[in-house]
């Protein structure tokens, strides 16, 4: 029997369509149950609050359950791994952040390579870190405590939540670009460093501002600048490190990640309604609240900027000589 030509080919471009339309189901119906979103921390933190909102709109938005699972350990190294070794079908996503830039330098071996192993899906946001004292220290500006380390070398103690963290590093960078001999106590977390701040053990801290902004506001701490490039909504008058110490940028920042070979149109799935998320004035207003802005863009722009952070803080932990614990 002998089909006439236009009908084979026909036939012929509708077998070849046929590898694609179960990827083009899989696009449709993602999600079709319950998504794990992992994160490296303990609940109570800025990652848990992060994680819950973006997690409760994600379901919202996408018909489906996004379970947070908190896997604290190995500075977020153990929650990474997870979803690195999950299969990439979308169902295990990880809140990216700054200990996933910082840790490739900080470890010396490590089981997995973020920027290989990971996919990036969005950011969400970045927040700034302020620089505060302890009411007691005679300091009330960037200058003024640059001047008072200079003169008082290795007698100011700046907390952070652990080596490494986003506040350890903010530190390390000021002392890089500064010179200034301060010295560096740390916590296993951030309340703990807190309560000495608070009480007087301990004179400077570089913390996130959302944990910081109640204890500001009460005078029970004295903010003297924000770390990242630009003034905070939250505190307008308080002015930027860097318009003191020019190049002077650090900050914390949230976004999303899958494990690599992800397939594309998830990932777009995924990106999509997080764009959406951030355009919504609800949930900008309970950012803005907390002092962060917003990162909205496609995979490709989080991915640079998850490499750009690698490379910047990789070479403060290696000036510093920073070692993980």
């Amino acid at each position: 029997m002998k089909f006439p030509r236009r009908k084979f080919l026909q036939i012929t471009a509708a077998m070849a369509a046929l590898p694609a339309l179960p990827r083009v189901a899989r696009a449709q119906t993602y999600p079709s149950r319950p998504v794990h979103f992992i994160i490296g921390y303990p609940p109570g933190g800025s990652a848990d609050l992060t994680a819950r909102m973006v997690g409760e709109w994600l379901s919202e938005r996408l018909g489906q359950q996004f379970v947070i699972e908190s896997r604290p350990g190995g500075g977020t190294n153990l929650a990474t791994e997870a979803v690195v070794r999950a299969p990439p079908d979308g169902y295990t996503i990880l809140l990216a952040a700054p200990a996933n830039a910082t840790n490739a330098a900080l470890f010396e071996k490590l089981n997995f390579d973020f920027l290989r192993d990971i996919e990036p899906v969005g950011g969400l946001i970045r927040f700034p870190d302020v620089v505060e004292l302890n009411p007691s220290v005679p300091v009330r500006s960037i200058p003024e405590l640059i001047a008072y380390a200079k003169a008082n070398p290795g007698k100011l103690n700046f907390a952070s939540s652990g080596v490494g963290s986003t506040l350890h590093v903010a530190g390390e960078l000021f002392k890089m670009m500064t010179g200034v001999d301060i010295v560096h106590v740390p916590y296993r977390g951030g309340a703990a460093a807190m309560v000495d701040l608070l009480s007087g053990r301990i004179q400077l801290m570089f913390d996130n501002l959302p944990t910081s902004v109640e204890y500001i506001k009460a005078g029970k701490l004295r903010p003297l600048a924000v770390t990242t490039a630009t003034r905070s909504d939250v505190f307008p008058d308080l002015p930027t490190v860097g318009e003191f110490v020019p190049g002077y940028e650090a900050s914390a920042w949230y976004g999303v990640g899958a494990p690599k070979g992800t397939p594309p149109e998830i990932v777009a799935t995924l990106n999509k309604a997080i764009n959406a998320i951030l355009a919504d004035p609800t949930a900008k207003a309970r950012f803005t609240g907390l002092g962060a802005t917003l990162l909205p863009g496609s995979p490709a722009d989080f991915g640079k900027l998850v490499a750009d952070e690698t490379a910047k803080w990789g070479k403060v932990i290696r000036f510093a000589g920073i070692k993980a614990e």
